[in-house]
């Protein structure tokens, strides 16, 4: 048994699809926060770029994070580009949870790879170079260039969109991380929630913890948790009456963190509750924001919020059969008979930068059969899987590649 599991968990293993070797030994790169590794990252992807032939550019968007740029160029320069985006850092892990190291990509005897990022979102990076691979091993070009942009963690995406590099590359449509999905069917998210990261914070009168002290920072701290916490149980419940719904199409909040307080016997004069709120995209913001001044308001004086962080901008991606980049997308779907699942991600991606700047996205990572992993212990892949959505991307690439000139190329 020991001689299996050191044979399974070894690189290249006899009788490996190559694919998975190359995902499995990127898989081995530990880009896990808080201190990622990203000069390992970006070394693989060079040397992925000079064996593939695409050019790579370097974008340093931050000290030490730099967005790694490789192109495939198109036929027709004239025609704004498919941007293909993939983040290159992981979440931290808990090994003592793990059934393997969460670095060593371990691949079990039925074929399930273990690993911190193997499905969010390694596996998609991974597959974008590989049917570039397949695709230009077969000699097609296409009219419109490929960019894969790498990008590492925190605000990577953003701070590339500031830069002239991001304008040069002349995005007309990208594909970035989805979801996996345990059922037959694949997820395919067209737009996502706002996040707003509010911290309440309550002033009141302190004093010495033995007495009835009126009008406390906690009292009023109170009214505003319970405001919030029957908000949260009301959306709750229209998601649950709903079998429609998915969790995406309503708000969700969590209380996060509760901060105050000094010494057992001292009455605090401020205490905090900070809430996590990802707002669905069809509500009034403004109205959302009224209604948080509201609570704050009716918990009594010197009760305020403030925003630790605030997205304003909610975009959707046309779904509709009219729009060109869908009918390709969903056209190639319908011809390998996949069926998709639209949704609204329930967290935040890169997508939803891009779509404020005017580029359509989709999130789509190509794992049907497959319970949702990422950020878990045990975070798992089966090989099998892995390579079906390679196939998918290359049925998906050339029709993407491929529309045909629009309004907006110019």
């Amino acid at each position: 048994q020991l001689s299996t599991r050191s044979t399974m968990a070894s690189p290249g293993r006899e009788g490996e699809h190559p694919s998975v070797t190359l995902f499995r030994q990127y898989l081995r790169i530990r880009t896990v926060q808080p201190e990622p590794d990203y000069g390992a990252a970006v070394a693989f992807l060079e040397e992925r770029a000079r064996q593939l032939g695409l050019g790579c550019q370097k974008v340093e968007v931050a000290p030490g994070r730099v967005v790694t740029v490789l192109t495939w160029p198109g036929t027709n320069p004239k025609l704004s580009s498919l941007l293909l985006n993939s983040h290159t850092d992981v979440v931290p892990v808990s090994k003592e949870y793990w059934s393997h190291d969460p670095f060593e990509a371990f691949k079990d005897a039925e074929g399930y790879i273990y690993a911190r990022g193997a499905q969010d979102m390694k596996c998609v990076g991974i597959q974008y170079l590989e049917a570039v691979r397949r695709l230009k091993a077969e000699g097609h070009h296409f009219p419109r260039t490929i960019h894969m942009t790498f990008v590492p963690g925190g605000r990577g995406r953003a701070g590339l969109l500031q830069r002239p590099e991001f304008k040069a590359l002349r995005a007309g449509f990208a594909l970035d991380e989805g979801l996996a999905n345990p059922t037959d069917a694949f997820t395919v998210f067209y737009s996502e929630r706002s996040p707003w990261w509010v911290r309440v914070t309550s002033t009141g009168k302190p004093g010495h913890g033995s007495r009835f002290i009126e009008d406390t920072a906690a009292e009023k701290l109170h009214k505003v948790v319970g405001s919030v916490l029957a908000f949260r149980e009301k959306e709750r419940q229209r998601l649950q009456a709903n079998p429609h719904l998915k969790l995406g199409a309503v708000t969700s909040v969590n209380l996060t963190k509760l901060e105050g307080g000094m010494a057992y016997n001292v009455v605090p004069a401020t205490m905090s509750a900070s809430f996590d709120f990802r707002v669905a995209p069809d509500v009034d913001l403004k109205a959302f924001e009224e209604q948080l001044r509201g609570w704050c308001q009716a918990a009594g004086q010197g009760v305020t919020f403030e925003f630790v962080q605030k997205w304003t901008e909610p975009r959707v991606t046309s779904t509709d059969a009219s729009d060109p980049w869908w009918a390709a997308f969903s056209g190639v779907c319908k011809d390998m008979s996949l069926t998709l699942e639209q949704e609204i991600f329930p967290a935040a991606t890169d997508s939803r930068y891009l779509r404020a700047v005017g580029v359509p996205a989709l999130g789509f990572s190509p794992m049907n059969r497959t319970p949702v992993l990422l950020h878990d212990h045990d975070e798992r892949l089966h090989e099998a899987v892995f390579l079906r959505g390679i196939d998918i991307y290359t049925r998906l690439l050339p029709a993407l590649a491929s529309v045909p000139a629009l309004p907006s190329d110019s």
